[in-house]
Parts: C-alpha cells; structure tokens; sequence
C-alpha cells in the first residue's frame, strides 16, 4: 500500500502517459472500482424515486450511508408540507406575509368592533322592549346613558395605555386636561345627537348622511385654522351633499310623517358640526402643544376625563339615571347590549390608532369606506330598511366621490414618495461624485 502510494505521488508530478504506464495493475482495478461505486452512487441520488424499500420501509444497503437516505427523506416530507407553496413563499418573502397579517388583523378589528357598534347602537334605540313606568313605549329612554358608558369603558382603557407607554397616567401629559375640554365638549354633543337621531331616521341615512360632514369640516378648518382648499374639493363636496340629499329624500320610510323625519336630519346637523368641531380642536391641540408631545393615546385619555364628567353632570341633573335603571331591571338584556356597545366602541378606536399608525390614513379610510357599506346592507337586511333604486343612486353618488378622494390620495402620496426618492438618489449620487473626485485630487496630489 505504501508503494502504491509513493507511486502516486510520483505520478503526479509527471506527465500522463508516465502515469498510465508506472501505475501497477492492482491500483489500476480498484481505481476502476472507485470509479464505479461512484457513479452508481450519483445515479442512486439523481434517481431517488426508483430506490426499490424493504418491506418494513428502510432502504436497502447499496453502499449509501445514512445521510443521503435521510436527505432524501427530508425533501419528500418537506414537498409534502409544501404542496400549496406556503413555505417556500413565506422564506423568499416573509415581510409580506407580515404585512398582510397586520392588515388583516386591522382590517377584520374596524369591521368586527364598528359593525358591531353600529348594530348594537341601532337596536338599543329602535327596538321596542318591556314598557316601564318611565318608558311607557318601550324605547330606552337615555341616549346620554349610551354616551356615559362609551366613555366610561374608554377612559379605563385610555388610562391603562397611557401608564403603560409613559410610565404615569397624568404626570407626564404636556397637554393640561382644560385644553381637551371644548373638544370634549362636541364630542360628547355629537355622540348624544348621533344616537338621539336613531328615533327618527334610518340608520342608513344615517351613515350616508355623515358622508357629508367634509363641508362642516372645510368651514370649521377655515374657521379655526384659517385654511384655503382647492376648487376641486369644493365640487367634490357639493356632489356628496346632493348624494346625500337624495339617498336621505328617497330613503324614507312612508309610516312617518315629515315633521318627524325633520327632527332626525336636524339631529344629524347637529352630529355633524360638532363632530368636525372635534377633530379640528384636536388637531389644534396637536399645533399647540407638539405632535411629538400629545399621542393618540394622552388625546383618548384627555377627551374621556372632560367627557366623562360632562356626561355624568348631564345624566344627574336630568334625572336619567333612575330611568335607566328601572329599565335594567325589567330588561336585562339591554344592559349587555350597552356592555358590548361600550366593549366594541373602545376596541374600535385602539383598532383606529393601530391602523393609522401601520398603514396610513388613506388605507384606514377605505377600510371606514367599505364599513360603512356594509353596515348600510346589515341594517337595511335586520331591520327591514326599504330602499329604493333612487336612494341606491345616490348613495353611488356618495361612495363613488369618496373612492374618487381615497384615489387621489393615494396617487399624491406616491408621487411624493417617489419624488422624495429621487432626491435621496440624487443626494447620495453627488455624494459619491464629490468623493470621487476628492480621491483623484488626493491621487494627483
């Protein structure tokens, strides 16, 4: 064996036919069946599917060891896994898996905690239950007790969240709670006139109707903030307020007379110029005191505590609260309805927050969009709203113009995105220009 060997060391550093000719005829043959045990162990790879099994499942022992049986076993198994291409999509893309799964966990939260709401909301104020002596009809005679339990299950989630993320519930807040109070104070009144308004309107013209707060919204940023807006936003929202005005027209109902239904869009008014109030507040609380300063969660937490206390005001001088307590009583299970109502109301605004900060406001605005869609089915389908072709025309007119704004959005969001690229590239092109050259004065120096 050695001067087999030593044979071949020699060889190596001659020529080929040296080789041939020095090398003896037993090294010669078991070259060859070097050479053949290899190639039958490559076709034995290559060809895994037509390795005959024992019948207890091993394979047979052609001189494979265990590592190439194992392999082989491990990529059938792992085929099988991979039968709809899961696996293998998620390695090369794992961040879009992600994504999606946000997005899904957003999207399913808005639609589950608002479609919820919006059916709870409406059953508690439409629906006729035991009459008590306070509530001869039947109806639940509090809508500010609707108000009072949203905001007294949200304050406790805001206050948790706020010690949670800033290690205190009211110390560190730069924001005094006074300057939440105005704001609490048109939230609270455009809650109250939201629910009031159920018992005398639909609640699909309802939801249409609140399509066309971007008026108020225009005059209370002109207002307060002295804001300018294009021509185009102006057209955009005359379009939503004839849609709206024909949906509302066409979607009454004939058993109530027109007074009545006066009464409900005056309420619907009243929600919607508070409720536009409340936002431009918020955003100049925002202006004032720094948006790095105020996060959603202090703003949750700031409105609730004013709002909290204006509610409870409002329920002890009115008397309410016997009223609703002796209709608890004769009908418990109006209790539950406002516990989900409440339960789904603060849900909805955590999932309002999560999905603003995730994906933007234009994606958290299609996902409203479409939710409002919905609940209009829902409603008109559990509590037999009849609606008519010319009312349909009008809410396509609505829908159509806000899918129209969601596009435009989305397009101005992208050419600065793509204009704030180009810049970034041509910063870091001159960047490497003004090192090269710095390198060829250096080199020439």
């Amino acid at each position: 064996m050695r001067k087999s060997l030593r044979s071949r060391s020699t060889n190596y550093n001659s020529n080929s036919a040296q080789t041939d000719m020095s090398r003896s005829p037993d090294s010669l043959m078991k070259k060859e069946a070097q050479d053949l045990e290899y190639r039958n162990t490559e076709s034995l790879s290559s060809n895994s599917e037509s390795r005959p099994f024992l019948s207890n499942g091993d394979v047979p022992d052609v001189g494979l060891k265990g590592g190439g049986v194992s392999g082989t076993s491990n990529a059938s198994s792992s085929s099988a896994f991979d039968f709809w291409g899961i696996a293998t999509a998620w390695s090369e893309n794992p961040e879009f898996f992600r994504q999606a799964g946000k997005f899904l966990f957003a999207f399913t939260g808005l639609l589950v905690s608002y479609l919820t709401w919006g059916y709870m909301q409406e059953l508690i104020m439409t629906t006729k239950f035991e009459p008590t002596q306070h509530s001869p009809d039947g109806r639940f005679p509090s809508a500010a007790f609707c108000v009072f339990s949203n905001r007294f299950l949200a304050i406790i989630v805001a206050m948790i969240s706020v010690k949670l993320r800033h290690g205190s519930v009211f110390a560190n807040n730069v924001a005094p709670l006074h300057a939440f109070t105005p704001c609490a104070l048109s939230n609270t009144m455009s809650s109250w006139s939201q629910y009031a308004s159920l018992r005398y309107v639909s609640f699909p013209v309802q939801t249409v109707f609140k399509s066309s707060k971007i008026i108020p919204v225009m005059v209370m940023g002109k207002i307060l903030k002295g804001s300018t807006y294009p021509k185009s936003q102006y057209i955009e929202a005359l379009l939503i307020t004839i849609g709206v005005a024909i949906f509302s027209v066409f979607a009454q109902e004939s058993k109530r007379d027109s007074s009545t239904e006066f009464i409900g869009l005056v309420f619907m008014v009243m929600y919607i110029t508070f409720d536009c109030f409340t936002s431009q507040w918020q955003d100049k609380i925002y202006v004032t005191y720094g948006r790095q300063n105020v996060d959603p969660y202090q703003m949750m937490l700031g409105v609730n505590t004013s709002a909290i206390c204006i509610t409870t005001a409002g329920l002890l001088f009115s008397g309410d609260f016997p009223k609703v307590w002796e209709f608890f009583l004769v009908n418990p299970n109006v209790l539950i309805y406002n516990i989900i109502t409440a339960i789904t109301s603060a849900s909805g605004q955590l999932c309002i927050y999560y999905t603003i900060k995730e994906f933007g406001p234009i994606v958290f605005t299609i996902i409203m969009t479409v939710r409002q869609m919905i609940s209009i089915c829902i409603s008109a389908y559990k509590f037999g709203h009849d609606i008519s072709a010319k009312a349909i025309c009008g809410a396509v007119i609505v829908f159509g113009v806000l899918f129209y704004q969601i596009r435009n959005k989305y397009l101005a969001k992208k050419k600065k995105d793509a204009d704030a690229r180009n810049v970034s590239i041509s910063g870091s092109t001159s960047n490497g220009r003004g090192i090269q050259m710095t390198g060829k004065g250096s080199i020439l120096a």
